[in-house]
């Protein structure tokens, strides 16, 4: 008699009775990026746990816009040398997205492995289907430990952790990039922290505002959130956001561009 492999539990919130719907980028690529994970629910053991915000898929539209903001902002280098890193990557839609242009690399960093592994399926999509400009790969680790690469980096966040996660990333870039001057941009999406941000010396704020979703994002945001069971989330038709970039302990702090 062939022996029965059970079935991996799904992550709460990833199932269609608890609310799940797919956006329409997973079901136009194949992939699977849909699905909203109240923090709570993605516990791995680590000691930064309990400061996980939530797993939700960042609107591609918003995405998008951001990245040509921050091309338009002088970055260290052109794009074909700068190493774009998903800090709280999640299933990695960030990192597809990322991956259509033709970054040095695509690298994405989370910590719950069931997530790491949807995401390494996914990025084996892209490949598969030529999407991929960029090599892609993703570590399963902490943000806070992960080495960055010589070179210019931008660091994506999607608003993955809260104050005290954020807090130590920034003194770790701070501490990295210390003799690196200008190699470091930040794409902010969801700011709840940017309080945080602007107490952290050696960065300037390029960038502060809302970044408006296209209309199908928004229609599918709102769809995929209002029919949450417990209605703990809400959509808008913008996220608030920011681009902050490393100058050093010289460089000046705090107030950039504000829209």
């Amino acid at each position: 008699m062939e022996e029965r492999v059970p079935r991996r539990r799904l992550l709460p919130g990833l199932a269609v009775g608890e609310g799940f719907l797919r956006h329409p980028f997973d079901v136009e690529n194949g992939v699977q990026t849909s699905g909203l994970i109240a923090g709570r629910h993605l516990s791995s053991g680590h000691r930064h746990d309990r400061h996980v915000t939530a797993y939700y898929g960042v609107a591609p539209s918003v995405f998008q816009a951001l990245v040509r903001r921050w091309r338009r902002s002088r970055p260290a280098g052109p794009v074909e040398q700068t190493t774009f890193v998903d800090l709280g990557a999640g299933m990695g839609r960030a990192m597809l997205l990322a991956a259509e242009m033709p970054f040095r690399e695509v690298v994405g960093v989370e910590l719950h492995p069931t997530l790491v592994r949807t995401a390494r399926k996914n990025l084996a999509v892209w490949r598969k289907a030529g999407r991929a400009q960029s090599p892609m790969s993703i570590v399963c680790g902490d943000a806070v430990e992960f080495t960055f690469p010589p070179g210019p980096c931008v660091a994506f966040l999607f608003n993955p952790f809260g104050a005290p996660v954020i807090r130590r990333l920034l003194a770790v870039m701070a501490r990295s990039f210390t003799k690196r001057p200008g190699e470091l941009d930040l794409i902010y999406v969801n700011n709840e922290q940017e309080g945080v941000m602007e107490q952290q010396a050696g960065f300037v704020r390029l960038f502060l505002g809302p970044v408006k979703r296209s209309r199908p994002d928004a229609v599918a945001d709102q769809k995929i959130l209002t029919n949450q069971p417990d209605g703990e989330y809400a959509s808008s038709p913008h996220e608030a956001c920011s681009i902050w970039r490393w100058r050093g302990k010289a460089g000046k702090q705090g107030i950039g561009n504000r829209e």
